[in-house]
C-alpha cells in the first residue's frame, strides 16, 4: 500500500519544497538534497506509485514513454548526453529503496 506521507508525497504537494528542475501535471525533476555527483537530479511520476514494477505495470505505454522521455531531455539539459551519465532505480529494502515512491536518480559531472 502507498504510504502518502513519505517525502515524495509530500514533495509533490508543495508540503516540503524541493530545488526543481522541471515539473508538469506528471512529473517531478529536483535536485538531490544529498547529492552523490556533481549533478544528481530525481525524477519522479506525480502517481501512488511505490515501485518501477508498480510504474510498468500499472501505467500506460504512453506514460512510460513520456517519463523517460522527460529523463532523457533533463540529461540533454545538462549535457550528460555529451559526458556521461547513470540512471539508477532501486526497489525494495534489499536495493536499499528509501523512500517507497517510484523514482529515478540521474547522476553525471563527476
Amino acid at each position: 500500500m502507498y504510504d502518502q506521507n513519505n517525502i515524495f508525497a509530500k514533495i509533490i504537494r508543495k508540503e516540503i519544497p524541493c530545488d526543481k528542475i522541471f515539473e508538469d501535471d506528471k512529473v517531478l525533476f529536483f535536485n538531490d538534497i544529498n547529492p552523490k555527483a556533481n549533478i544528481h537530479v530525481l525524477g519522479i511520476p506525480k502517481a501512488e506509485v511505490i515501485s518501477f514494477s508498480d510504474f510498468i505495470t500499472m501505467f500506460s505505454e504512453s506514460d512510460i514513454k513520456y517519463f523517460f522521455q522527460k529523463i532523457s531531455e533533463i540529461i540533454k539539459k545538462f549535457k550528460l548526453d555529451k559526458t556521461g551519465y547513470r540512471l539508477i532505480t532501486n526497489e525494495g529494502k534489499d536495493a536499499n529503496q528509501e523512500v517507497p515512491h517510484f523514482h529515478v536518480h540521474i547522476l553525471g559531472g563527476n
